[in-house]
């Protein structure tokens, strides 16, 4: 897939608004990312068989339509283990280096130091938290004699 090559060809509003993330802020992932996997690749082991750009643009996807790993390992032609794999390390790959990371809980009450110009709000899902079922909450209707 050249999706990436198709992308690079789109005005910036219209990248930012298919990735989630301005053309800038893409080559600066794709910087880091390349250089894990020269390191990576280096210690030897089975070549992945997407690209490095085609990893990140799978994970901006995967975050920014809420896609079901499925319907995207259909798409990218592997496994659906591939692709939360894929998901996990590209995230921790630019989680490590550290130009990708959000400011502190702490930084947002300080006063100064750092201007915020948005706000991100984590929507992952977790479980429904439900009352216990016992027998005192379940109300047990009468049954009449008569028929």
């Amino acid at each position: 897939m050249k999706n990436y090559e198709k992308l690079k060809l789109l005005k910036p509003g219209l990248f930012k608004r298919l990735t989630g993330v301005k053309p800038d802020t893409f080559k600066a992932m794709l910087l880091e990312c390349e250089l894990h996997h020269e390191k990576k690749k280096s210690k030897g082991g089975k070549p992945n068989k997407l690209s490095v750009s085609t990893q990140i643009l799978l994970m901006l996807e995967y975050y920014r339509e809420y896609r079901s790993m499925a319907h995207m390992a259909f798409d990218y032609e592997v496994s659906e283990s591939t692709v939360s794999r894929t998901i996990k390390e590209i995230e921790s790959v630019l989680l490590q280096s550290g130009k990708f990371s959000l400011p502190s809980k702490k930084a947002l009450y300080e006063d100064g130091g750092i201007e915020i110009e948005y706000i991100l709000i984590d929507a992952t899902e977790c479980p429904v938290e439900r009352p216990k079922k016992s027998k005192e909450s379940v109300i047990v209707g009468r049954k009449s004699n008569t028929q």
